[in-house]
């Protein structure tokens, strides 16, 4: 009886270890799942950002805002009248002081509307007028 028992116990310990460790086992199935959870993540990521893309493609297509925005920022361009201002900040490095340290230097402040003309320097001090030769009061 002890035989039976034994040859029992080990029958049973052969019919599991697929259903926990196999192909289809337990182990494997939870790791699929974290799989596909990690792709459906990944998958949310993508939409967001394909819609980002779909709307800036509606807007590139529709408007010229948008041209008008990415010719501003991306290149650097002014309408004319405009003057162009940007802020250095002290250490020079271009961005403004509040500015975040992974922003891009590339990336400067929108142009500004002035009523000075555009060859006009905006950030130099005006001159002082030389001393007048005179009577003193």
């Amino acid at each position: 009886m002890r035989i039976v028992t034994l040859v029992l116990v080990l029958l049973l310990a052969a019919l599991q270890y697929p259903l926990w460790f196999g192909h289809g086992g337990w182990l494997y199935v939870r790791e699929l799942r974290d799989q596909l959870a990690a792709e459906q993540q990944k998958n949310e990521q993508l939409k967001e950002r394909n819609d980002r893309l779909a709307g800036e493609v509606q807007d590139l297509q529709e408007g010229t805002a948008a041209i008008e925005e990415r010719a501003r920022f991306e290149l650097g361009m002014v309408k004319d009248g405009e003057v162009f201002v940007q802020f250095v900040a002290p250490d020079g490095s271009g961005m403004p002081s509040g500015a975040s340290a992974g922003a891009s230097a590339a990336v400067a402040m929108p142009p500004v509307a002035a009523a000075a003309p555009a060859h006009k320097s905006v950030g130099a001090a005006a001159p002082t007028p030389p001393p007048a030769h005179g009577k003193k009061h």
